[in-house]
């Protein structure tokens, strides 16, 4: 149970960052062990993805499942670049995990709600895009503490990083490694 509570103390988090709230960070466990938790989390959510994602075709092969989680797991390496990008380009004491924490529930909100996009309307996953860059912005303007433009910058980068990794990883090694939302 301690699992859909972290996931509700999120959205809680997620909702007090959005209002500007002082104390969004109460609602996050911002250590190693509340990032495992985040992380198993994303990892069972993108397990679920795939499989409702495959449902028509099949569970892939071991192989295919490895892959599959990998494309997936690229989204928390670039919110990581992204993180780690912008904190060098500027100054002050900013720790990751500040924002790697938060940053990763918000991702598994956008498997989650893109999951369930791709499946009824598809087109509709730009919105989802918007929403998240959105979010993508409140956490580098809240968690980082950067101006509006640092902000905006952050989201615009982790956004492209997001879209191109597995977008590039597909060029080069086809359909195996298609992403998913």
């Amino acid at each position: 149970m301690k699992i859909f509570a972290a996931l509700k103390e999120a959205l809680a988090g997620w909702i007090a960052m959005i209002r500007g709230e002082a104390d969004w960070r109460r609602h996050f466990a911002i250590s190693a062990a509340g990032l495992t938790t985040a992380l198993v989390l994303f990892l069972f959510f993108a397990l679920l993805s795939i499989a409702l994602a495959t449902a028509d075709v099949g569970i892939p092969s071991f192989f295919g499942l490895v892959i599959a989680l990998l494309v997936q797991s690229l989204s928390i390496l670039a919110l990581f670049i992204g993180i780690h990008v912008t904190k060098r380009m500027m100054p002050g004491d900013i720790r990751v995990m500040d924002l790697l924490v938060p940053g990763i529930y918000a991702l598994i909100a956008y498997l989650i709600v893109g999951t369930v996009l791709s499946l009824i309307a598809g087109p509709v996953l730009i919105l989802l895009w918007l929403g998240l860059a959105f979010l993508l912005f409140q956490l580098g303007w809240r968690a980082g503490g950067w101006n509006i433009g640092v902000s905006a910058a952050f989201a615009a980068l982790t956004m492209v990083l997001l879209v191109g990794m597995p977008v590039t990883l597909y060029m080069v090694l086809g359909p195996v490694a298609a992403p998913t939302p």
